[in-house]
């Protein structure tokens, strides 16, 4: 079974730079305080370092 993590949207891509809204897409966010289950990847961890300011690990899985 593969690891997963938890993602949660905790911040807004309102002027935010279209890159930064580009990786939230890439995640499967796109509104405040949604949470999606991802794989637990270098790719995913990542596209999560990039955005610190607007999403948070809930919780890792597996």
């Amino acid at each position: 079974m593969a690891k997963t993590i938890v993602v949660k949207q905790i911040g807004s891509p309102i002027r935010r730079p279209a890159i930064q809204r580009q990786t939230l897409i890439g995640l499967g966010l796109n509104k405040m305080h949604r949470t999606r289950e991802l794989e637990d990847t270098p790719s995913i961890r990542g596209m999560v370092a990039k955005i610190p300011h607007l999403v948070e690990i809930v919780e890792e899985r597996g």
